[in-house]
């Protein structure tokens, strides 16, 4: 059984400071009387809810964290699990009934709690005895620590948290380990001393929440290669085996995609496909304009030749009245061979002349470069949830790609995502569930064997 130094000290220090009489002799602070026996319970003042549902609300937090960060301490020392949910229940409880007795805000004391927990009290009992022990104190004996100084409960106060200053030595372990950590902690740190405990507390919250935000925008991203004879993929810039499957991009990135990070998502994947598609899709679309206007010219220049021709008709009909019959039978001739139904007849040949030809929209019919792939994939593993924001630019990229004659599937998606998919209408008539595909093989699979847009025919491979 440990010897109970703590208590032994304060017994010894009460009794040496009422024996000689420390206070009227040489003026040292004691603690001085302690009202004795229980407040009596008194309903709540509603009229004081406005006032202090502010204090009250930034109390409850502290309370909470100090509990919750004493309680995970000790669960990783003696090897137990802590229940956020049930601790936020227990001081939601102790501070209603507390509450009616005018007490003070539940919460976990660190002094009290280090120094049981270095006494040697590691379990309920220990809890239970230390309330009667306070009870006692409250309702009898405290009066006989009337004379005690207070400068030896800020000793055992300060020797018991020296666990707790030791903390100091994590910087270096954060430094080499994790560095976000570190920042995390040095801002909780500062702005405890700084500020105060309440305030301290909001701003490393609020910064650590900010935090996470910034690492979610910045993922890794990667594109995978097939680790030979096996349906593994891999990054190819992190193994050396892995090679990209010919005419297929494999693209993942580590972090979900949401309206934080969507636009950085999009960019990555084509910076990572080797393509400039945005210059790709503005210069097609300058030609196919600069197509429509020539088109448009020949059209009108046809249209004023017609005219022009239907003008002269009439006017060689009106001089020529009295001409021989055989000169207007030649004329009539001549006219015959140029009349307007001649050119629509070789208009409508030429059309249908050039509905055979090949598409003239094609990447490579306006001589543009075409991409050495066919067919995009985009793990999707990593989704755990899709906004708004994610089904627009999933969207984007599908529209995009299409424009430079790419492909896009997607792989992997968890059921709740596809749920989502769903319900926020991303699939139509241009992008249905046979874009979705169980793994990365299987889409990689199919890519191979449908390099052109996807056919109505269902395939073999394995679908959600």
């Amino acid at each position: 059984m440990p010897i109970p130094g703590e208590l032994l000290m304060l017994i010894g220090a009460t009794g040496i400071s009422y024996g000689m009489g420390l206070k009227h002799i040489f003026g040292v602070d004691v603690v001085g009387n302690i009202s004795a026996g229980l407040v009596p319970p008194v309903a709540p003042n509603t009229q004081l809810f406005s006032k202090l549902v502010g204090s009250a609300f930034t109390i409850a937090v502290v309370g909470f964290a100090i509990a919750i960060s004493l309680g995970k301490i000790f669960a990783l020392r003696h090897g137990y699990r802590v229940d956020s949910n049930q601790e936020l229940v227990a001081l939601g409880l102790s501070n209603l009934i507390g509450g009616i007795f005018q007490c003070f805000p539940v919460s976990c004391s660190m002094s009290r709690s280090l120094v049981q927990e270095s006494t040697g009290g590691n379990s309920q009992v220990a809890g239970a005895i230390s309330s009667l022990f306070i009870l006692l104190i409250i309702v009898k004996l405290g009066e006989l620590f009337r004379d005690l100084p207070k400068a030896v409960l800020a000793a055992i106060i300060i020797v018991n948290l020296k666990g707790m200053l030791r903390q100091l030595s994590d910087v270096c372990s954060f430094w080499k380990a994790n560095q976000a950590d570190l920042l995390i902690w040095l801002v909780t740190f500062a702005a405890t001393i700084l500020l105060n405990l309440d305030l301290g507390l909001m701003v490393s919250v609020v910064f650590s929440l900010l935090l996470v935000v910034v690492r979610t925008q910045m993922p890794h991203y990667s594109i995978l290669g097939q680790v030979p004879d096996t349906d593994i993929y891999r990054d190819v810039a992190e193994y050396s085996e892995a090679k990209e499957v010919p005419g297929v991009k494999v693209f993942r990135s580590s972090a979900t995609v949401y309206f934080a990070n969507a636009d950085f998502y999009s960019d990555a994947l084509k910076q990572r496909c080797g393509v400039d598609v945005d210059f790709l899709i503005s210069q097609k679309k300058k030609l196919l304009k600069k197509r429509e206007q020539l088109k448009l010219k020949q059209l009108q220049k046809e249209k004023k030749l017609q005219k022009q021709a239907a003008s002269s008709k009439g006017a060689s009909v009106s001089i020529n009245v009295n001409t021989s019959l055989e000169d207007m039978r030649s004329n009539n001739v001549e006219d015959c061979k140029v009349s307007p139904g001649d050119k629509m007849e070789d208009a409508t040949a030429n059309g249908q002349e050039d509905s055979k030809a090949p598409d003239g929209s094609t990447l490579k019919a306006l001589g543009l470069p075409q991409p050495d792939f066919h067919s995009l994939i985009l793990d999707l593993g990593a989704l755990s949830f899709v906004d708004t924001v994610c089904l627009k630019s999933l969207k984007n990229i599908f529209h995009d790609f299409r424009d430079i004659e790419v492909e896009v599937y997607m792989a992997a998606c968890h059921s709740p995502v596809v749920s989502q998919l769903e319900a926020g209408h991303f699939f139509d008539a241009s992008i249905t569930k046979k874009h979705l595909f169980a793994s990365v093989h299987d889409a990689v699979t199919f890519a191979l064997q449908h390099p052109r847009p996807v056919p109505d025919s269902p395939v073999s491979v394995t679908r959600l």
